[in-house]
């Protein structure tokens, strides 16, 4: 068993002596129809499955996150423990959210058998790498600025890898590794740099409100909790590609060490790749007084 499964039965046997959950035996996944599938190619379910599985993660964080828990917080991948996951939900919305997604996963996983599917390969599937708007090879170039008035320099990523869960990218020059989720959360950045793994989800709509945390890749003392809302979503071409836009306005706090301060901003993401488009942060902390703007993606030789 993973040191992630042992954390969450861990934390959901403490929240159960409690008294503050609900204990997994009493939560039933809701029942989907396994027949459902059939008819879909096994690329296809695995896709859905991958999908079901982070929106369960989504739900569990926000939870904890609201609460101040941040029980998962640690990442759990995009394969997730059903009973301690259930069992750390309160009754309520979220509960019966994770109801209907189990439900769903096993139909799925069902259906899978049925068909005698082979286990995924580690990379995205060709469907899915299809209707993104970059691919691997592509060079993603951003102007960058600390503040208003700093001097602009560049930093550029490269796409290196598709995968189930994440993009991999990167970083030049030096080539250091660049992760993200399809949601648009940065999970591994090189050290010094800002990530907000928790930050954003997928499906975003208008009106959406979110919530996270915002750090320097190996330093602790620097993060910030944000909150953010979607105000905006459609159709945008930025540098010369043509992309599903989200405009998430942002607030909250930014700490160093023991100082704090006010910190507010707009976060601008492709809802298909999680690609950022466009990064503004307003706030005396340094480094969360910043400006990124994709500049021009470099076509993959072909």
């Amino acid at each position: 068993m993973s040191f992630i499964h042992q954390a969450l039965i861990a934390a959901a046997a403490s929240l159960a002596l409690a008294g503050c959950a609900t204990r997994s035996g009493e939560v039933a996944a809701l029942q989907a129809n396994p027949s459902d599938f059939l008819a879909w190619t096994c690329d296809r379910m695995n896709d859905e499955s991958d999908r079901v599985q982070k929106r369960a993660a989504e739900v569990a964080y926000a939870v904890d996150e609201r609460a101040g828990n941040n029980i998962i917080a640690m990442g759990i991948g995009l394969t997730v423990f059903w009973p301690a996951l259930i069992a750390m939900r309160p009754p309520g919305p979220e509960s019966e959210e994770l109801a209907r997604l189990k439900g769903r996963h096993e139909a799925l996983r069902s259906a899978i058998a049925a068909k005698a599917c082979e286990p995924p390969g580690e990379g995205l599937s060709a469907a899915l790498a299809a209707a993104l708007p970059v691919a691997v090879g592509d060079r993603l170039v951003y102007e960058e600025r600390n503040g208003t008035r700093g001097p602009m320099h560049e930093i550029a990523l490269r796409l290196s890898a598709l995968r189930r869960g994440e993009l991999e990218f990167r970083v030049e020059p030096g080539g250091a590794a660049w992760r993200q989720d399809y949601s648009g959360n940065v999970t591994n950045a090189p050290a010094g740099l800002l990530q907000w793994p928790h930050l954003l989800r997928t499906e975003l709509a208008l009106g959406h409100v979110l919530g996270g945390e915002m750090g320097f890749s190996g330093q602790p003392s620097r993060s910030a909790r944000v909150r953010g809302q979607v105000v905006a979503v459609g159709p945008q071409a930025v540098a010369g590609r043509s992309f599903d836009v989200a405009v998430v306005e942002l607030f909250g706090d930014a700490r160093n060490g023991d100082d704090n301060s006010r910190l507010d901003g707009v976060i601008v993401i492709d809802r298909k790749s999680g690609v950022l488009l466009r990064l503004d942060l307003n706030s005396s902390q340094p480094g969360f007084q910043l400006q990124r703007r994709l500049a021009r993606v470099e076509s993959a030789a072909r």
